[in-house]
């Protein structure tokens, strides 16, 4: 995290965890019992709530550093009842990401393909590797982190759909490729990659990807692949001259 161009980030472990939660809740109070929780988990130390205003008293000094005589850091990490809050004063990537995520689903709702691939597109590019990959979590974090992922996941599914919409069948191969791998149980990234590989004259490997997909769900969940699945292997068995939008399969 940077304020003034200047990482506050502390390098001890404790604190980074501090800041990503009020980081993650930016402008909201964070009740101090939530800190310890995150910190510590269900065996916090007597010490917990003083060792608590240890680290946030060196947050702001890291802080402070990079305000230099701009401001005060107790105007940007703030001490409320209850709790303390720590004021953005610009977007976090967490919420560029989210506005072009609703952004991006608004577009796909109003059937905007090209609007919806450029402004998911966009959320994706703000990410780079694993969220909060440098930062122990605790339980509070854990449950960001997998919100997080999934939110990620849902705006690239989207975005897959929107580009697939737009006849861009043959530039997802790649991708739908190390997608599937990544995902061997994930339904809708594999009736993506089926439709993209139909689409592209490669009707025996949509249907291999059909075959893994089936053997991952009945080996590991003793289930058979969702109707939906199942109809799409049907029309690319009878190689359908105009396979459906994925969306369209749904149902």
């Amino acid at each position: 995290m940077r304020e003034n161009g200047v990482s506050i980030t502390p390098t001890a472990p404790k604190p980074r965890q501090v800041l990503a939660l009020l980081a993650l809740n930016a402008d909201r109070v964070v009740p101090v019992t939530d800190l310890i929780e995150e910190l510590w988990g269900d065996n916090p130390p007597r010490s917990a709530r003083t060792t608590l205003q240890t680290y946030v008293l060196q947050l702001r000094e890291c802080i402070g550093r990079a305000l230099g005589e701009q401001g005060d850091a107790k105007d940007v990490l703030m001490t409320l009842p209850g709790g303390y809050l720590l004021v953005s004063g610009a977007d976090s990537d967490v919420r560029r990401f989210e506005r072009l995520v609703g952004e991006g689903y608004r577009a796909m709702d109003a059937e905007s393909f090209a609007e919806a691939a450029g402004r998911l597109g966009e959320a994706l590019a703000l990410w780079s590797g694993t969220a909060l990959a440098d930062v122990q979590h605790g339980p509070l974090l854990r449950t960001e982190v997998r919100r997080l992922e999934e939110s990620r996941l849902c705006a690239l599914d989207q975005r897959i759909e929107a580009d697939l919409h737009l006849g861009r069948h043959r530039e997802l191969l790649a991708e739908l490729t190390v997608l599937t791998s990544r995902h061997p149980a994930h339904e809708n990234l594999h009736a993506q990659f089926m439709v993209a590989l139909a689409r592209s004259g490669r009707r025996g490997e949509a249907l291999q990807a059909y075959a893994r997909l089936r053997t991952t769900l009945l080996r590991d969940q003793g289930l058979e692949p969702s109707p939906r699945l199942q109809r799409l292997q049907h029309s690319v068995q009878a190689a359908a001259a105009e396979l459906p939008g994925v969306s369209l399969l749904a149902g």
